[in-house]
């Protein structure tokens, strides 16, 4: 990793300098500036105060990066890392990145230079190159997606096994008319879902049909042109796959709405309430609490070990929970 003299000497400058540009200070004229600035991205220096910092031997704290703190899913991962964390007498720095990729480097970068000892993200846009240079001071484990263009700890599901699993389950259940909902289709996680939807169909027989897949917005005007526009065909959907919890929460009210009370519903994920509305939802489950507490686990292990080790992707299974009324109840 470059020192500051690295950047001062291959500029031709002084390590004050450098400081100076770094800062965003005057009296430093426009060609030095420059200069300064095209070896800090040649030599990828990141700046010393941004390093990881020990307190009395232990890490000061670590950094949680998701889309949405208030997604179900997300919040139990959140949970998860924090109890991990706590056990270390470790604390945990929290942001959420949105869904817009283009505010996802400066919104991680931010947390970055809070100096966090390890960072848990869930990426947003395809490109995570942007944090190579700061993997060599910051361990990183990143949750529910891979990061793209970077070699990195992961800890995904079987999202295509669970999206196969869920349309086979509204098969056996005699629907052959099935659509199915995702809100990014420019997320891994829910191309890979539709992906296993699409093959749950073919082997069952049934042609997958584009035009019972809805990509994008669920909570709007959209959408609900969308449930009308299937309701209006000459062969409807009779259910609905919905590709995560954040969705299902917005097709519940949505079907109602618009009145549409007799089609099934599948969500790849629980949902608060889900087992307790009329009928009550199956879900594919993700375990997001075994997904949090696996990824803190890999961090702090690359935080005590921080060698080059084989980065791994870790595939997590997910399963069925059938709340059909006909089901038969597991029992212990």
């Amino acid at each position: 990793m470059a020192t500051m003299r690295d950047v001062a000497a291959h500029a031709g400058v002084s390590p004050k300098t450098v400081s100076r540009v770094l800062r965003n200070e005057g009296y430093v004229r426009a060609e030095v500036r420059e200069r300064v600035q095209a070896s800090v991205r040649e030599l990828d220096y990141v700046p010393n105060v941004l390093a990881v910092s020990f307190r009395a031997g232990r890490e000061s704290a670590i950094g949680v990066a998701v889309p949405d703190i208030a997604d179900p899913f997300f919040a139990q991962v959140i949970h998860a890392v924090e109890a991990v964390a706590k056990a270390r007498h470790t604390g945990v720095i929290v942001t959420s990145l949105g869904n817009d990729a283009g505010h996802e480097q400066e919104a991680v970068e931010n947390l970055l230079k809070r100096q966090i000892a390890g960072l848990i993200s869930c990426p947003i846009g395809p490109d995570q190159s942007y944090l190579r240079p700061w993997q060599a001071r910051t361990a990183m484990v990143f949750v529910d997606r891979a990061p793209g263009k970077l070699v990195a700890d992961s800890v995904i599901e079987d999202d295509e096994g669970g999206g196969r699993d869920a349309t086979a389950h509204l098969l056996a259940n005699g629907h052959r008319r099935i659509a199915f909902v995702g809100d990014a289709y420019r997320f891994r996680t829910t191309s890979l879902r539709l992906e296993g939807y699409r093959g749950a169909l073919t082997e069952a027989g049934v042609r997958p049909d584009d035009e019972l897949v809805y990509l994008g917005d669920t909570d709007g005007a959209d959408f609900d042109a969308a449930l009308q526009g299937w309701r209006r065909l000459v062969s409807p959907p009779t259910a609905i796959f919905s590709s995560n919890a954040r969705c299902s929460l917005d097709v519940v009210p949505a079907l109602q709405r618009v009145g549409w009370t007799d089609v099934g519903l599948v969500s790849f994920g629980d949902f608060p309430m889900a087992g307790s509305l009329t009928p009550p939802v199956t879900v594919v489950d993700q375990d997001p609490a075994a997904v949090g507490r696996f990824a803190a686990e890999r961090l702090f292990q690359r935080i005590d070990t921080p060698d080059r080790r084989l980065r791994r992707k870790t595939v997590l299974p997910v399963r069925l929970v059938d709340r059909s009324p006909t089901a038969t109840p597991v029992t212990a």
